[in-house]
């Protein structure tokens, strides 16, 4: 365990006008932890990822990252997202470059690697997750469960600290489902840092280490997989489980 926390999330509230959708959440993230987010969907996980990755600006509260508060003002929020990495639900890749291509733009552009070193690193991911043979393809022209593949390899290439994952295996069929939770669970294996708001209850109860569970904008409950899915405390997160748990 690291002796500061890499993350902790402090008061954290976010509302759109006079809809409050985050609600004093408070937790924190040390290096090695695979954290899952869990719960009914609306009731925020998202939006807390997106705050964690200040692709929303909190409404009220503390991001700490290696204790400086990013959500002050002159912080360099293009460098922390590449310290911070996300994997989307919809993949976000672009649709005119190569697979390889999508995977050294940031690179270059960001952490200002050469053509030569990025196109390097991006090889070495995009072989972990299984998408080297398809480097010169398209986005349009491989499936949801490869770009997805892609995706968290271009979150890799730029070797992040900590990856947050916003529900990554929703927008795919079936049967891709499992071709990329096998790669994140390599990635918990291999002690990669990682927050994911996630709906696949068996995937959070064996790779995770931290549960956090959320109801209506606040954390109702938190702790181990074996506390959280073996011997929840709290009415709603039993009620919520009980939908997952057969038997």
């Amino acid at each position: 365990m690291a002796e500061n926390h890499v993350l902790e999330i402090r008061h954290l509230s976010k509302s759109f006008g006079k809809h409050v959708v985050l609600r004093d959440i408070d937790f924190t993230v040390d290096t090695g932890d695979v954290t899952c987010i869990i719960g009914a969907s609306g009731s925020g996980k998202s939006t807390l990822l997106r705050c964690v990755n200040m692709l929303e600006t909190p409404t009220t509260g503390e991001i700490l990252y290696h204790e400086k508060d990013i959500t002050d003002k002159g912080v360099n929020v293009p460098a922390y997202r590449s310290k911070v990495g996300m994997v989307f639900q919809s993949f976000n890749l672009f649709d005119n470059l190569t697979v390889l291509e999508n995977c050294m733009i940031g690179q270059t552009k960001v952490l200002k690697r050469s053509k030569e070193e990025a196109k390097k690193n991006a090889m070495k991911y995009l072989e972990k997750v299984g998408m080297a043979p398809y480097i010169n393809a398209k986005p349009k022209q491989i499936s949801g469960g490869q770009k997805q593949r892609v995706a968290i390899a271009r979150a890799l290439a730029m070797e992040p600290e900590v990856l947050l994952f916003d529900e990554p295996t929703s927008a795919l069929d079936p049967q891709m489902v499992g071709e990329v939770l096998a790669v994140m669970r390599t990635l918990a294996k291999e002690g990669i840092t990682m927050i994911i708001v996630t709906h696949e209850m068996a995937f959070a109860r064996d790779v995770s280490n931290h549960v956090v569970f959320m109801a209506d904008g606040v954390i109702e409950e938190e702790g181990t997989p074996a506390d959280i899915f073996g011997n929840p405390q709290k009415a709603k997160t039993k009620e919520f489980l009980s939908r997952f748990i057969q038997g």
